[in-house]
């Protein structure tokens, strides 16, 4: 009787590990799917890019979109806003300063700091960037009616909300 018991339990208890591992397993599944998709659609944006006059990586299209939207930020507002390493920064903001796509200009107030703007090359390069964006967008989304694409934003939604519990922070 005791050992039909224990057979029971242990039953019983590999079956709730199997549901947490089978739970675990999946929310691996689908933060390796979003992950492909946004990897997928990274590569498809920038195929064009790369093949054209401008060889542009992810960090410098996010560089120079940050500096569109943003003209006159400095290097240190873009290291707070991406959360990223000063030197990593630097050299993406020379990098596209030696290509012409950025240009600075000394702030009147503190000629320590420089301000920096997107450059005319460097807006009709974002101009590229941002349509080939809405093309892959538009594909990528092809075969969805507005309430699934509603949905999904809610879904994705939940997951950031629960990645910046936390305290997270968003990148670049």
């Amino acid at each position: 009787m005791v050992v039909g018991y224990w057979l029971i339990m242990s039953s019983i208890m590999r079956k709730q590990v199997d549901i947490v591992n089978n739970k675990s397993n999946l929310a691996e599944e689908v933060v390796e799917s979003v992950h492909q998709v946004m990897h997928q659609f990274r590569s498809l944006q920038f195929r064009a890019l790369k093949d054209g006059a401008h060889d542009l990586s992810h960090m410098e299209a996010k560089t120079l979109g940050f500096f569109a939207s943003r003209p006159g930020a400095t290097q240190s507002e873009l290291v707070q806003h991406a959360g990223r390493d000063k030197g990593q920064v630097a050299r993406l903001i020379a990098g596209l300063r030696e290509r012409g796509l950025l240009e600075a200009s000394a702030d009147a107030s503190d000629k320590r700091s420089v301000r920096l703007q997107v450059s005319a090359s460097g807006k009709a390069l974002q101009q590229q960037v941002r349509k080939q964006a809405q093309r892959v967008s538009t594909q990528a989304v092809s075969g969805l009616d507005e309430a699934e694409c509603r949905q999904l934003l809610a879904l994705l939604a939940k997951l950031r909300e629960n990645l910046t519990q936390d305290g997270a922070g968003n990148g670049l």
